[in-house]
């Protein structure tokens, strides 16, 4: 009889307990799930209303950037990683608003500052969003690879000897995701598949007499393009052929025709099988500017975006409404030959040399966003990431010293980033050992002067 009254006893006091649990868990920890998506969670996954029993990790639903969960265990240990719906789908128990005592669990702690449920902000590239669920808040973030990386460039710094060169953190680079530096800073499709048709040119000359050092702005003073910059624009592509062709035009006409060509007129005109400001070919370019030619930037001004263009194909400088140019003999557009391929470093030296700045075309790693002084190689740090191409403009060469090794060689080279970036715009990259590709995509052109 004794036994039996224990028995009972102990089912009316676990019942009891039962009911204040769930009392508890409704009344004074009552998860808050406003401005989550509304679901299904737990409904999506069991729909005969049963939750998986004990602890099951892949008992679970995506929410946001995270996992929630719906076994009955969720309840027990970890109830702020409940799903919204766990509570009404596995125990039909439909919560109620919390009462304003209750806000204090709905605030994020995070890095040392307070955010309100709901609240959002961002860290580097990422956007954070700041949740409640059951008794705890947590801050949600996105996951994204930012351009200017602070791992990233810790490890650059320490390595800066190593490498030659020196890292820095550009501000209005921060803030960006790496995919968005690799489509709107850079901008230069496929080489390979563009390029690579290009018969190269073989000139007859002495690679015993080049010189050790050559830089184009020293020997052309007057004639040799500054440096632009193509803000959140992909138009590498644009601005590097542009520029190209202006200092041919300027070099081979001995400076009658000394012209700023306009990148904007290829990014607004040349758009058969080109994406302007998200990338462009370099040999469809080349084609554009040999068949219909380019206006100066004056008339035909930088925006650095997809415009809708507003001179005929075929037209004069006259009837596109620019002023008369330098040379009075010059009616048409500026118009150059066809492109021809470099094919080694001695080439492209010689070119130069003999003809002006060349263009070519680089693949960009993540590193090389950050770089400020020295003569780049490329670091393994960021091999794994996604990387992509970038059209510029070889001025010339040289050699430097390097802590106690032998004499580095290396390519002079000008960015379309603006002169805050790198050497007032300019970098160096080392040279002979097709270093990041750029021996591999060089081009020249030959300027049709009056």
């Amino acid at each position: 009889m004794q036994s039996i009254y224990n028995y009972s006893n102990m089912r009316y006091y676990l019942s009891l307990f039962i009911v204040v649990h769930f009392c508890a868990i409704a009344i004074y920890a009552i998860p808050n799930y406003a401005g989550l998506p509304p679901g299904p969670y737990c409904a999506s996954r069991f729909n005969n209303g049963k939750c998986c029993p004990g602890r099951h990790d892949d008992c679970s639903a995506p929410i946001l950037q995270t996992t929630c969960y719906c076994d009955e265990f969720c309840n027990r240990t970890r109830e702020e990683d409940c799903c919204p719906d766990y509570w009404s789908h596995c125990h039909g128990i439909t919560l109620t608003t919390p009462s304003p005592d209750f806000e204090e669990f709905r605030r994020c702690t995070f890095r040392g500052k307070y955010y309100n449920h709901g609240q959002t902000f961002k860290l580097n590239c990422n956007v954070c969003k700041c949740s409640s669920i059951g008794q705890r808040a947590d801050v949600l973030c996105e996951e994204n690879r930012c351009l200017i990386d602070q791992d990233l460039l810790s490890s650059l710094y320490l390595e800066s000897e190593r490498l030659g060169w020196t890292a820095t953190n550009y501000s209005d680079l921060w803030g960006r995701t790496l995919d968005e530096g690799i489509k709107l800073k850079l901008g230069t499709l496929d080489p390979a598949k563009s390029i690579h048709n290009m018969n190269p040119v073989r000139r007859i000359y002495d690679p015993e007499a080049l010189p050790r050092e050559f830089d184009s702005r020293s020997r052309w003073p007057r004639d040799i393009s500054g440096v632009k910059d193509q803000g959140w624009c992909g138009a590498s592509w644009a601005i590097s052929t542009a520029d190209v062709a202006s200092d041919r035009f300027a070099l081979m006409s001995k400076g009658s025709e000394d012209v700023d060509l306009s990148p904007q007129h290829l990014i607004s005109c040349n758009v058969r099988g080109q994406l302007g400001c998200s990338g462009g070919y370099l040999d469809r370019a080349w084609h554009f500017v040999r068949k219909f030619g380019l206006v100066d930037e004056e008339c035909y001004p930088w925006s650095g975006k997809n415009d809708k263009c507003k001179l005929r194909r075929k037209t004069n400088l006259e009837n596109a409404g620019c002023r008369a140019p330098k040379n009075p003999l010059r009616t048409e557009l500026y118009k150059v030959g066809p492109a021809y391929r470099l094919g080694n470093e001695t080439d492209i030296m010689q070119e130069i040399l003999t003809s002006g700045p060349v263009q070519a075309t680089m693949r960009v790693y993540q590193d090389f966003f950050t770089y400020q002084s020295g003569i780049y190689k490329h670091s393994t740090l960021t091999a794994n990431y996604p990387s992509g191409y970038h059209s510029v403009r070889i001025l010339g060469w040289g050699e430097e010293l390097q802590g106690n090794y032998q004499p580095t060689k290396y390519w002079l080279v000008a960015n379309s980033w603006g002169r805050n970036w790198g050497e007032n715009g300019l970098f160096k990259i080392v040279k002979g050992t097709n270093e990041c590709e750029i021996e591999t995509y060089v081009l020249g052109i030959w300027a049709k002067t009056m």
